[in-house]
């Protein structure tokens, strides 16, 4: 009988120490820390790998140190000019002091949440509905600002703040719409014109380009045919300058006498006669060999007589 009460009792205590052995053996994982407490008091923090703490005596709680993105509640809020609109925000946060986080807020995510619902109906407030539209990254960097004052003194950074939905209400979604239609349209009328103009310019500039092309073409022509009419008088006058030196050799190596230059004045002055001309006129230095042309054409009629 005192063997089964020792065999118990000795179970017994083998299970209080392997109870103890695990209690006392505690795993950090990497992107958590451990925080420690004795009898309810921060003793000390534990880094991410295998830690031990006295059991019974010592608690380990597992904090998340790493960024984490907490999307809020779609929430109504009021803007400066009056409209209202739904808003939806997602506030990325991370502890840097866990020490704080834990032991001087309740939850800090919650404090979190509530925080940024708040810090939204502050800064859209301060806003109006065109604003909210166009300065998103302003907006973020307004809530951001706003909530680290108060996160600072609880442990946690707020990294950055994101506006994911800006939502009005129906009649200011339609009026948009129109504004919206009627930009494009009148961004098209703009274009178009400008197209138009462009157009215009072009062809101008075609027809302008085209006549200088062929007041260029018209310049060359007749600088071409008056090359061409010089270089034809030049040869026409170089061969003129030819016959009359062929004609005046020929004549001086004959050696003529006045009454063989009276013959071919007289040849010359009998083609002036052959042309269509009704009047001739004759020098009066010629006059003179009409005469002579007379008496010689009246001895070349006798001399066949004579002979006959």
């Amino acid at each position: 009988m005192v063997g089964i009460v020792l065999a118990v009792v000795a179970g017994i205590i083998v299970l209080i120490v392997l109870a103890a052995i695990l209690k006392a053996v505690r795993i950090v994982q990497q992107g958590f820390v451990g925080v420690i407490t004795r009898f309810g008091e921060f003793k000390d923090i534990k880094n991410p790998g295998l830690t031990f703490i006295i059991p019974f005596i010592e608690v380990m709680k597992i904090v998340d140190v790493r960024e984490t993105p907490r999307t809020g509640d779609r929430q109504q809020v009021i803007t400066r000019d009056n409209v209202a609109v739904i808003v939806n925000a997602t506030i990325f946060s991370q502890v840097v002091d866990v020490r704080l986080a834990l032991f001087t807020n309740s939850d800090y995510l919650v404090s979190v949440d509530n925080l940024a619902r708040t810090s939204v109906r502050a800064v859209f407030g301060s806003i109006t509905l065109d604003e909210a539209f166009s300065q998103r990254e302003r907006i973020g960097t307004m809530l951001q600002t706003q909530m680290e004052e108060a996160t600072d003194k609880w442990g946690v950074r707020i990294n950055r703040v994101e506006v994911l939905e800006i939502t009005p209400p129906e009649q200011i979604l339609q009026a948009m719409a129109l504004q919206k239609q009627a930009d494009q349209e009148k961004r098209a009328r703009i274009l178009e014109s400008e197209g138009q103009q462009q157009s215009a310019v072009n062809v101008a500039d075609g027809q302008r380009q085209a006549a200088i092309k062929e007041a260029e073409g018209a310049q060359q022509s007749d600088i071409l045919r008056a090359q061409g009419r010089r270089q034809a008088l030049i040869l026409e006058a170089e061969g003129r300058a030819q016959a009359i030196a062929s004609v005046y050799a020929a004549i001086k190596l004959q050696q003529p006498d006045p009454t063989l230059v009276a013959i071919l004045q007289l040849d010359t002055l009998s083609k002036f006669a052959e042309s269509p001309n009704t009047k001739l006129i004759i020098p009066a230095e010629s006059a003179a060999l009409l005469g002579a042309a007379q008496a010689l054409k009246s001895v070349m009629a006798d001399v066949p007589t004579t002979q006959a």
